[in-house]
């Protein structure tokens, strides 16, 4: 079969409301925003975003509301060149959406209330069946609801599509989910909270968090470590791939184009470690820039090392 897509993205649009401030508040406490910025987020529409800017061929399946807000994503889809045609709009939800907070240090806080997004359903699934059947990889992250998610698993190994899970935010899937991970791709504070669900210890290093992972099931796990880089465990074996030193502006979206980048070099043939090294250049990349989607390089510019160490 001849695929037409690089990466099928399944997940979520949001519009992201972003506060800066000095620092993140306490409880009970009020704190005055140095800034304030409405911009396209969500993380799926996010991956979809950050692998078209790398140059993969990317769509998105996905739901937002029918609203300015709604508009607005669609609109900042297709001017990245996201194929939309399986991206609805709701005319009985609003668009998702995201309350971010970013401190000085560039690290950040999120509330989502899921909108459109909570629409998304199997039966979207099916109807994408064409474009997903059409798909060198499908990357399916969080923040929709289990049974499409369940539902998009079964579509790519149907289609024969690798089929890359975000699970994040972290919820309980079933272990045939799982099992179709290749990779898994969470955070080290997701890979504990897995853990801790499946009664595992939780390792003093972060090699362990990548090999405890893949005794729960999945295929291969990719573990992000933020400046400290990743850890990538498979059937064969167990590496870190180092960090990418970066002065931080702001992190939000960092993991999603992380998840993006190895999803598109997945899906160009490399291998599972090369695929994560490429991407923690593009985190890094990102968090040297303001927003989400905003902050996402173009290849040209990774290739140039913008920002990075030589």
């Amino acid at each position: 079969m001849t695929r037409t897509e690089d990466v099928v993205v399944v997940g979520s649009l949001n519009v992201d409301l972003t506060a800066r401030v000095q620092r993140h508040p306490l409880p009970g406490e009020t704190v005055h925003a140095t800034a304030l910025a409405t911009s396209a987020g969500g993380k799926g529409a996010n991956q979809a975003v950050a692998a078209a800017r790398l140059g993969a061929r990317t769509a998105l399946v996905g739901r937002v509301g029918a609203d300015a807000h709604g508009e607005m994503l669609l609109a900042a889809l297709r001017a990245d060149g996201v194929g939309t045609e399986q991206t609805h709009r709701d005319a009985e939800a609003v668009t998702g959406t995201a309350l971010i907070t970013v401190a000085d240090t560039g690290e950040n806080s999120i509330i989502v209330s899921a909108g459109a997004n909570a629409s998304l359903s199997p039966a979207d699934i099916a109807a994408a069946q064409p474009l997903i059947a059409a798909a060198r990889v499908v990357s399916v992250v969080l923040e929709v609801p289990v049974e499409t998610v369940v539902a998009a698993a079964r579509a790519a190994r149907a289609a024969g599509a690798r089929f890359v899970l975000n699970l994040s935010p972290v919820v309980d899937l079933p272990a045939e989910v799982l099992e179709l991970a290749d990779p898994l791709i969470v955070n080290e504070h997701e890979a504990r909270e897995i853990l801790r669900r499946n009664g595992f210890p939780v390792p003093a290093e972060n090699i362990g968090h990548a090999t405890g992972l893949r005794r729960i099931g999945a295929r291969s796990v990719v573990v992000t470590f933020g400046a400290d880089g990743a850890v990538v465990a498979d059937a064969e074996h167990a590496e870190e791939i180092p960090g990418v030193p970066a002065d931080a502006v702001d992190t939000t979206g960092a993991g999603d184009a992380f998840a993006a980048t190895a999803a598109w070099r997945l899906s160009q043939g490399d291998p599972l470690p090369t695929a994560v090294w490429w991407a923690t250049r593009v985190g890094a990349c990102s968090v040297q820039h303001s927003g989400a989607q905003a902050s996402y390089p173009t290849l040209d510019r990774v290739l140039s090392g913008a920002g990075l160490p030589k």
